[in-house]
């Protein structure tokens, strides 16, 4: 059974994924994991750090395709992750918001569900990035 983080947001009185604090919940949990399992983390670490690096494809292009798969597959917990690493490499609402358009017209109905969670996580982070303020 999958399991997200969720709050109520009583203003609108709709329920939704809090991907901010899923993202900061999976950053915990996976340094512990890299504590207690280095191998194959310190590996995947150095897998993904090797595939989103600039290429002959951008590091956000490469984030954008992530995410595309990530709505695909259905992956809240990826989305967080993708959507957030879009971002920081720069990546528009427009370009995320055309992600969501492909990953669609490869998955149909069922993707589209996860594009509207997208959403969400694309206006979560970048309230976040407006509380904060420029790095």
């Amino acid at each position: 059974m999958r399991q997200a983080v969720v709050y109520l947001d009583n203003k609108e009185g709709k329920m939704t994924i809090d991907y901010v604090a899923l993202r900061r919940h999976l950053e915990d949990r996976m340094s512990q994991l890299g504590r207690e399992l280095p191998g194959p983390m310190t590996g995947f670490a150095r897998l993904h750090k090797k595939a989103v690096e600039d290429g002959a494809l951008s590091g956000k292009v490469k984030e954008l395709m992530a995410l595309a798969v990530s709505i695909t597959v259905g992956c809240d917990s990826c989305i967080a992750y993708h959507v957030h690493d879009a971002l920081t490499a720069g990546a528009t609402r427009e370009e995320l918001l055309e992600t969501i358009g492909v990953a669609v017209m490869m998955g149909g109905g069922p993707v589209l569900m996860y594009g509207a969670h997208t959403l969400d996580a694309i206006e979560q982070f970048d309230k976040l990035k407006e509380q904060e303020g420029p790095a």
